[in-house]
């Protein structure tokens, strides 16, 4: 296409929010002229569908609940006035809870304040503020965060070896729903134990965000831990970084929140345009729409050209593809959805898989991401790396630079634009995709609000646990046995007893193993 005709396109596809100094191109997505008028009868079905969801509609089936992450940050849109309180005083209770931290009202054991944030959570109660504190962090912050976000005690030792000499000042905040979750069960008892170690009381550390009488809301009530902030039953973990879950360790870094909900309720004023055209939520859906041919054909790269947001794909992959992965529509019939997420950072990638997307097989749709604001205000002064070139320059370069690179290749792409990083921003981002997301669920018919391949999952880990402990009593001092036979005794598969037995002696000093002529005729037995 030439330049000129180029020009024209942008113009047309070139969305922009003067107020919210947001931009949105579609413009390098090779969808034909007449495709937003024949998607109009989707278009119509997708908006509707999200005005009954806002309106309070049960969206989740599977769980009979109402979706409302939209009434965080506009409680006045909740179905009623007991959730529009609810949302409200969660909100002053973060903030009074934040405020008296930083006094130190509330503050460690040995009078010090708190100074450190454990949390303690996976999924969506940790990916959130994870994404949250690495684009908004600073060193003049008044806590830092780690996290617990895994069931992998090596992740937790790398942890500890960080925080262990000011654990006495480290607040620990506990994320999760039921309270039954057993990676982040798991987590909370690995850290209790090494407060006892250390001499210090764990509930005088530790905050519980959950869901109102779970199993962890009792823990936490019975054992008087310091507060308890709610999960409520409407929002999901993928949505849930402007609830407690997200705005409480926000606050405790000093986050701005207030600012991080407006951005986030400016997007959805906005994108609940009926003119598909000013519409940005609309628009980025219809780009995956088109991309896919609305099968999930092809990937979605996401590259942001700025270090705080590298956070941002991983975010993106759980949202995204937890919500959007479904094996049946909503009729009934198998159709496999989903679309597949992953990203670097630029220029980051220009040195790892840009080669691919120029050249390699076209599976993919990109997303720049562009943050105008070269440095934050405190980040120093203009400096030129060359003259009247900065780092700033060539990063904007680099991002236009392979945009028209990967356009020249038959390669299309979508690039949104926000003016810096602030609180503001990242709430408005998260909307966009958030609503995008919905958007796009219902232009393919599915629903993006349960998630029952999770739960499979679950119960097969359940199953395989304990399965380990059948094998475990199975085990005797003395002669050894195989996998097979072990499990010819307890009636199970014999792969699965085989995999149970290497993971036990890789970590029980009381197992021991006598090699085989086959890794599969090793024999396992206990230590005399």
């Amino acid at each position: 296409m030439s330049s000129s005709s180029l020009w024209q396109r942008f113009q047309q596809y070139f969305l922009y929010y003067r107020d919210l100094d947001f931009s949105l191109d579609i413009s390098r997505m090779k969808f034909p002229d007449d495709f937003f008028e024949n998607m109009q009868p989707k278009i119509e079905k997708a908006v509707a569908a999200m005005r009954e969801l806002e309106g309070g509609a049960i969206a989740n089936p599977t769980e009979k609940r109402m979706v409302g992450h939209y009434w965080l940050r506009n409680p006045a849109l909740a179905p009623n006035a007991e959730l529009r309180a609810e949302i409200e005083e969660t909100i002053k209770h973060i903030k009074r809870f934040a405020a008296e931290v930083h006094a130190g009202k509330i503050a460690g054991e040995d009078g010090k304040r708190f100074e450190h944030i454990l949390l303690i959570g996976i999924g969506g109660s940790a990916l959130g503020p994870q994404f949250v504190a690495d684009a908004l962090g600073s060193r003049r912050d008044p806590m830092d965060i780690y996290f617990f976000d895994n069931s992998d005690p090596d992740g937790f030792d790398r942890v500890f070896n960080k925080i262990d000499k000011f654990l006495s000042q480290t607040l620990v905040i506990v994320v999760s729903k039921s309270g039954g979750t057993k990676e982040t069960r798991n987590g909370m008892l690995e850290a209790e134990a090494k407060f006892k170690e250390k001499g210090l009381q764990f509930p005088k550390h530790a905050v519980a965000v959950t869901g109102v009488g779970s199993e962890l809301d009792k823990l936490a009530e019975k054992n008087e831990w310091l507060a308890r902030f709610p999960m409520y039953d409407w929002i999901g973990g993928r949505t849930s970084v402007m609830s407690a879950v997200g705005l409480l360790p926000m606050a405790l870094q000093g986050f701005d929140i207030d600012n991080f909900l407006a951005g986030a309720a400016a997007t959805d004023e906005r994108t609940r345009m009926p003119d598909t055209g000013q519409n940005a939520a609309m628009l980025l859906a219809l780009a995956w729409y088109h991309a896919g041919d609305g099968k999930g054909e092809k990937d979605m790269v996401i590259l942001p050209y700025k270090d705080r947001l590298a956070l941002f794909s991983r975010y993106l992959q759980q949202l995204v593809m937890e919500s959007l992965g479904k094996e049946k529509d909503l009729d009934g019939k198998i159709v496999h959805q989903g679309i597949a997420v992953y990203g670097n950072k630029g220029s980051t990638d220009q040195h790892a898989y840009v080669q691919q997307l120029r050249d390699g097989v076209l599976n993919f749709f990109v997303t720049f991401i562009e943050v105008r604001k070269d440095r934050s205000a405190s980040g120093g002064q203009r400096f030129e790396v060359e003259e009247g070139i900065t780092s700033g320059d060539y990063l904007q370069g680099f991002l236009r630079g392979t945009r028209s690179a990967l356009y020249e290749s038959g390669r299309e792409s979508v690039t949104m634009s926000i003016p810096e990083m602030n609180a503001f921003n990242i709430g408005a981002l998260i909307a966009l995709y958030e609503r995008a997301v919905g958007f796009y669920a219902s232009l393919v018919n599915i629903n993006a609000y349960d998630q029952p391949g999770v739960e499979a999952g679950k119960k097969a880990a359940t199953k395989l646990l304990q399965l380990q402990q059948q094998v475990r009593e199975q085990l005797r001092a003395g002669a050894g046995k195989t996998a097979e036979e072990i499990a010819r005794s307890i009636d199970a598969d014999p792969e699965d007893v085989f995999h149970a037995l290497r993971h036990l002696v890789s970590n029980d000093s009381r197992i021991r193993v006598s090699p085989g002529d086959q890794p599969t005729d090793d024999q396992f037995s206990l230590a005399n």
